[in-house]
């Protein structure tokens, strides 16, 4: 016989083997499998939602614009800006939006709204999706109004009701469902309304210090976009005007949810560590139980490379069907998540596969399943044929082939990482926190073990004192069990803590000294009445907060312009395009504390020069520090400044904060306009005072800062279903790990019950000291998890959020006492067989 068809017959004999082995005890490994299936399946259907969304954001890229590209700028286009307009062929179509309350004269109603006058022809692409549909054609001609569905759900706004915007009133002629160019987070607090271009300017809305956008919109699809973005966008930049394409809409976009999916992505990421964790310790066991088998096999002449390759070959198997069984899941249950993100996302998506996620997902299921079970498959190779005679202890593994195979499971991790997050330093923070926390919480196993035993309570009943000793027995799965329902309690506890911490962010006080309402656009001339009227429905004007507009002339004797036209500056491009909103006070205020310098109350005779306070995000960005210069151009007149102080701006306060703070002193004349704040007591008196503000004053936008902290409440829940449903499958793998760890020791749990009854004791006893067990590793694994989160978040809420910590009670009062249940259950549930065993089964099995 050549040697090739030796080989051939070699490898048919392995495989052979391994299929006859593993048949025999299939069971023993299942469970573990399945929580292979789960982890890659939470990998799967991430990777491949996030591929899919990104497909549909590019086809439908033109939609969410509504145009191939278009200019936009926050102030009307300058001459040259014009010319370049007009160079491209002319605009097809003109927008301009902008922020202004709205009055319902039907029933009274008021509502900050997102005002979009649009002219005709838009969009190009895609379209409006109105009720009733003939609503999205003729609103122009029928000058009329089409207002957010769910405002008109909200405020009970029929078609044929009127709105009232500044001094126009319009007829209300359908609900608009869907728009191109609309944000979904600003959408929840500014809806939009749609109206005709022309009707803008009768609203007498566009004043001093409103934020207006102008945009331009084209289509022209043979246009090269990328070469259109090299040819104008530095001119463009250079009058204070934007190009945008379809395809940066989309790139944004892509990037905004794959920022989001990469996190998705690490909580899956984690659910497999988690599989993989059960399938060490299953393959451990598994293997122990063979080695008689392998001893045996020694002795009729098999060598150790292949009684190793019999078992390896099994685990890849095992790894393969749990791959494809595991991709094809995650393929099935990203058709959930349109369902589960249904209001945060972009595009309608249509569902697509890849087939580089596919691939991904079966050979992550093959070298996870090897890479995990390769410490405990190299004990076949210690084995003595000896063994098969007598017992006798398997030799250990050297520290190098230790060292080796940890090795290579946290590179392996590390790069799985990389390759989820596109950097290797957010990779290597999440190996280490990986490592971190799974030490705590084997650490906390292997305490609690070593406490019992140097503090046992002898004098407790004996099914308490056995149930105790369960935990610490020789191959007990105590570690593996309170590392797996430890995770898992981790990861949904710390989803709550960080929420908490993100509406406590945005939280307001309830206190009459805490304003929860902005009245925006105030001119100078109605500062006084309009504090008036507050007075007359006895409400304060907390604050009365100046806005001076203006933007950067030059940095240290360079212009604008100069600085544009420097392709190698260091100063960000927002800080020149910027129209920067400054204020004048004589104090810092809650939100800021003092970096560098001095701040300056009050300009006095004895400066020279002006000295401006500015955050550190405008210091770095401008490439500016204490001392150097910066004039500002004041609607014309030019204001030479240095720079006094340099503030740390807290700008995740519900408050109004600036970049740049004048002193008192220097811009009280200067053209401006206002905000006031104040407090409403309820729901009823915020309804009534802007009703009446918005009748005498139509040119004011009213923030109604309780509607926006619910705004990010709702959007905060909607993420937490889909990180919940995540999280989900570490608690479920973590299950089955048990259900495996069970089932994998039953056989040693039988023989401990039958030495039990031989002394005496009842089967009611016997259950008692496994339901004592089980309750046991699910307080000790939930509650390590949950205070292990909780130490992280207070850590986080201190160094990073700078802000207190009230966590919530739902993972101590829900999550604990529900881990611990169910995994009281599943102990139990597996007992049974345990409890009916009679003795003549384990002797027949001695």
């Amino acid at each position: 016989m050549s040697k090739s068809i030796k080989n051939q017959a070699g490898t048919y004999w392995l495989f052979k083997m391994a299929w006859r082995d593993f048949r025999a005890s299939a069971g023993k490994l299942s469970l573990f499998m399945l929580s292979i299936v789960l982890g890659i399946a939470a990998i799967v259907s991430i990777q491949s939602f996030g591929e899919t969304l990104k497909t549909n954001i590019a086809l439908q890229s033109k939609g969410l614009m509504g145009a191939d590209f278009k200019i936009d700028s926050d102030s009307e286009l300058t001459e040259e800006a014009l010319f370049i307009v007009d160079s491209l062929g002319g605009a097809d179509a003109k927008e301009i939006t902008f922020a202004s309350m709205a009055l319902f004269p039907n029933n009274g109603a008021t509502k900050l709204v997102q005002v979009r006058g649009i002219s005709k022809g838009f969009p190009f692409y895609g379209k409006l999706e109105t009720t009733p549909e003939e609503a999205a054609i003729n609103y122009e001609e029928q000058r009329g109004a089409l207002i957010d569905a769910t405002v008109m759900l909200q405020l009970n706004i029929k078609t044929g009701d009127s709105i009232k915007l500044g001094a126009v009133t319009l007829p209300v002629l359908g609900a608009l469902k869907a728009i191109p160019g609309s944000n979904a987070v600003f959408s929840a607090i500014a809806p939009p309304v749609v109206i005709p271009y022309e009707v803008i300017a009768e609203t007498g809305l566009v004043q001093v210090g409103s934020r207006i956008d102008y945009e331009y919109y084209f289509k022209s699809p043979q246009t090269d976009l990328t070469k259109l973005e090299l040819a104008v966008s530095d001119r463009l930049d250079a009058v204070e005007a934007d190009l945008d394409t379809h395809l940066a809409t989309s790139e944004r976009l892509g990037n905004r949810y794959a920022n989001f999916g990469k996190f998705l992505n690490l909580v899956g990421f984690i659910a497999l560590l988690l599989g993989c964790v059960g399938i060490a310790s299953a393959t451990t066991i598994y293997i122990r139980e063979k080695l008689k088998s392998v001893a045996v096999l020694k002795c009729l002449g098999a060598s150790n490379k292949q009684a190793f390759l019999i078992y390896l070959i099994q685990i890849a198997v095992l790894g393969l069907v749990g791959g494809i069984l595991g991709t094809l899941a995650g393929l099935f249950l990203q058709q959930l998540f349109p369902l589960l993100l249904k209001d945060l996302l972009p595009v309608d998506v249509i569902l697509t596969f890849s087939w580089l996620v596919i691939v991904m997902g079966i050979v992550t299921g093959v070298f996870m399943s090897v890479l995990f079970a390769l410490y405990p498959l190299l004990n076949t190779l210690q084995v003595s044929p000896l063994q098969a005679l007598r017992v006798t202890e398997t030799g250990t593994q050297s520290r190098k082939t230790a060292l080796g195979v940890t090795l290579a499971i946290l590179v392996f991790v590390f790069l799985f990482a990389l390759w989820l997050l596109n950097d290797w330093k957010y990779a290597l923070g999440f190996l280490a926190g990986i490592l971190v926390t799974f030490s705590i919480l084997a650490g906390i196993a292997r305490v609690f073990m070593r406490m019992i035993r140097r503090y046992f309570p002898s004098s407790w009943s004996f099914t308490s004192r056995q149930s105790l000793r369960n935990l610490f027995r020789p191959k007990n799965q105590t570690v593996i069990l309170i590392l797996a329902i430890g995770v898992g309690s981790f990861l949904i506890s710390t989803l709550y803590f960080t929420k908490d911490i993100l509406l406590a962010q945005a939280a307001l006080d309830g206190n009459t000294e805490s304003a929860n309402m902005i009245l925006l656009d105030v001119q100078k001339e109605q500062m006084a009445p309009l504090v008036k009227t507050l007075e007359n429905n006895n409400l304060e004007a907390i604050e009365k907060i100046p806005i001076v507009t203006m933007r950067v002339q030059s940095i240290n004797g360079r212009s604008n312009t100069d600085l544009k036209l420097d392709s190698t500056t260091q100063i960000n491009r927002w800080i020149l395009n910027h129209e920067f909103r400054t204020t004048y006070r004589d104090s810092l205020i809650a939100s800021e504390v003092l970096q560098e310098g001095i701040f300056t109350a009050r300009m006095t005779p004895q400066f020279e020069e002006i000295p401006i306070s500015v955050s550190d995000n405008f210091a770095q960005d401008a490439q500016v520090e204490l001392g150097d210069e910066v004039v500002f151009n004041v609607q014309g007149k030019l204001i030479t400044t240095i720079i006094g102080s340099i503030r740390t701006v807290d700008w995740s306060r519900m408050q109004l904060n600036f970049s740049i703070v004048f002193p008192a002193g220097v811009l009280e004349n200067a053209p401006q306009f206002g905000v006031i704040t104040t407090n409403v007591a309820n729901d009823n008196v915020s309804a009534a005072i802007q009703r009446e503000l918005v009748t005498d004053y139509p040119t004011l936008s009213i923030l109604d800062l309780r509607q926006v902290l619910n705004v990010i409440e709702e959007l905060l829940t909607k993420i937490s279903y889909i990180i919940n449903f995540m999280a989900f499958f570490s608690i479920l793998i973590g299950i089955i790990v048990l259900l495996g760890a069970v089932r994998t020791s039953k056989y040693q749990r039988i023989r401990e019950s039958v030495l039990l009854r031989t002394m005496g004791a009842k089967g009611r006893q016997i259950l008692k000291i496994q339901g004592l067990e089980y309750l046991y590793l699910g307080i000790i694994g939930s509650l390590s998890g949950i205070l292990l989160s909780l130490i992280g978040t207070l850590l986080l809420a201190y160094f990073v959020f700078d802000t207190s910590f009230v966590p919530s009670w739902i993972p101590f009062f829900v999550l604990l006492p529900g881990i611990t249940l169910l995994v009281l259950a599943i102990g139990l549930s597996n007992s049974r067989s345990v409890i009916k065993s009679s003795p003549l089964e384990v002797l027949r099995k001695s």
